[in-house]
């Protein structure tokens, strides 16, 4: 191992004992369950807005959207940043002040609660079935972070992939599991300011190495179809192929997803004031726009740092590492820059971090709150429950690692999965929970159980028949969950009046 890579690692090394760290800061607490998964609805605004960011974002700000625009160019990741950023916006415009009220009325802590919360769902069957579906999406696309730090750690250093991806499955574990949401919101707050100095130095140092923006601009624009938004770029035939509407919708659709995302929605339940959401709604805007637009920018660069021979030339999935690559180069310029691209790796490695721990939180209280308390109605003691709930994320954790124990495992496709899983099932539950007052239990279970089932059948039989169907599986699973759910809820009894008094005192409430 080379110098700049020791000093690398180093700087890597401190990162992930500050992340563990904060978590035994936080060990304290925890008093209740309330505080282990809400933080006892104490969170500020900024800490709000970049935590629910950068609990989004994942490693695919920093690997897949670079690593995409260096291939095929603007089109596929021009219409993502589009469909992401209008998601992103709309949800916390939309659903977060409405939410954080609501489930405030019905004393919930998790999205699955609500759901039987605010149907009057006394038997819980809506919490059983949210926690199933958490549990189902979240345990694989956990998996898939805990893959993404084995895969850094292997190419940069050549430590074992296996070995690299259980220890950073230990520090996320360590610091989720002692200081729960609190932990993990702070962390994430931290990880999402290094993730924008990690973009911020690439890209400045991107420029300089390939010796200003006119030679990348110049570079691109020989490229067929590279800076179109109908045309994407073929880096195997050098040709340009024609990006259809049927492309356009289906990366717009990514954008749906948010309003089913329980990590993302538990931030708006957590805030400490109504008021103060304007606030994150505009930071966690233009951040996510901002970080998104410099990521894309950073692959169009990493494509004319490949041509001058100042990176390797990087194919199919080894595209994914340009960052990787720039901060490799970045090293090579003395012991301070090689610190400096360390910092830029904990980037990486914050990316990822910072989903996985909201996703085991997310997938612990569905065991814990959802499941044993919630449907099996079990009486435990605050103490003996904040117990349980840090061995199930434990647990879910260790399964996470199994399922990511094969180093060829494809990230993207497992987090494109689960995200369409949680927008589909979840989305239009929430968007009818909050604004349709006529809205029911039977329209809300048939809309999950069609949502969740569609998001499978369209992706393994209908899709592979190509053509006209040949769409992300969130769209039409997404349309099919609300159009079961509004069906269902006017051919079924309407809500009965205690449900829909707290509907429209929550739609009296201003602050």
């Amino acid at each position: 191992m080379s110098s700049a890579q020791i000093l690398m690692l180093l700087a890597m090394i401190a990162y992930l004992a500050a992340m563990v760290g904060i978590g035994f800061k936080f060990s304290n607490k925890n008093k209740t369950m309330g505080d282990f998964y809400l933080g006892g609805r104490k969170l500020g605004p900024l800490v709000t807005a970049m935590s629910a960011e950068a609990s989004d974002m994942s490693s695919y700000l920093l690997m897949g959207l670079p690593g995409l625009a260096y291939l095929t160019g603007l089109a596929d990741v021009g219409w993502t940043i589009i469909g992401l950023a209008a998601g992103t916006y709309l949800n916390w415009l939309i659903v977060s002040r409405r939410l954080r009220i609501y489930t405030e009325k019905t004393k919930s802590i998790t999205i699955p609660e609500f759901f039987s919360n605010r149907y009057g769902d006394k038997r819980k069957y809506l919490t059983l079935l949210a926690a199933v579906w958490i549990i189902v999406f979240f345990i694989p696309y956990t998996a898939s972070g805990f893959a993404a730090c084995g895969k850094l750690f292997n190419s940069l250093f050549g430590i074992d992939y296996h070995l690299a991806m259980i220890i950073s499955a230990i520090v996320i574990i360590l610091y989720t599991m002692l200081g729960g949401f609190l932990a993990a919101s702070t962390t994430d707050f931290i990880q999402s300011i290094i993730m924008t100095i990690a973009l911020f130095i690439v890209l400045g140092f991107g420029v300089y190495a390939a010796g200003g923006m006119e030679k990348v601009i110049e570079n691109a624009s020989g490229l067929a179809g590279y800076l179109s938004f109908t045309e994407t770029h073929d880096p195997v035939t050098g040709a340009a192929k024609s990006y259809s509407f049927i492309n356009i919708i289906s990366t717009l659709a990514w954008g749906l997803g948010y309003f089913g995302m329980p990590h993302i929605l538990l931030r708006f339940m957590a805030i400490e004031d109504v008021s103060k959401l304007k606030t994150s709604r505009r930071v966690a805007s233009i951040w996510a726009l901002v970080a998104m637009a410099i990521s894309v920018l950073i692959g169009v660069i990493g494509l004319t740092l490949s041509k001058n021979g100042s990176i390797n030339t990087l194919e199919g999935s080894a595209s994914e590492t340009v960052i990787v690559e720039i901060a490799s180069l970045l090293s090579q310029n003395g012991w301070i820059l090689a610190i400096v691209a360390g910092i830029i790796l904990s980037g990486i490695l914050a990316s990822t971090m910072s989903t996985a721990d909201s996703q085991l939180l997310a997938a612990s209280s569905s065991v814990t709150n959802d499941i044993l308390v919630g449907f099996f109605k079990k009486k435990i003691s605050e103490k003996k429950l904040l117990l349980i709930s840090r061995l199930s994320l434990l647990a879910i954790a260790v399964i996470g690692v199994f399922l990511a124990w094969n180093p060829n495992s494809s990230v993207f496709q497992i987090v494109s999965f689960a995200w369409a899983g949680f927008g589909a099932t979840f989305g239009p539950v929430v968007l009818l929970a909050l604004f349709w007052r006529r809205s029911n239990f039977f329209g809300a279970i048939s809309g999950m159980i069609a949502g969740g089932a569609a998001i499978f059948i369209w992706k393994f039989v209908i899709r592979p028949l190509g053509g006209a169907l040949d769409i992300y599986e969130l769209l039409p699973a997404f349309i099919i969950a609300i159009g079961v759910n509004v069906i269902v809820s006017l051919c079924t009894k309407a809500p009965d009046t205690e449900v829909t008094a707290v509907f429209d005192e929550v739609g009296k409430c201003k602050e």
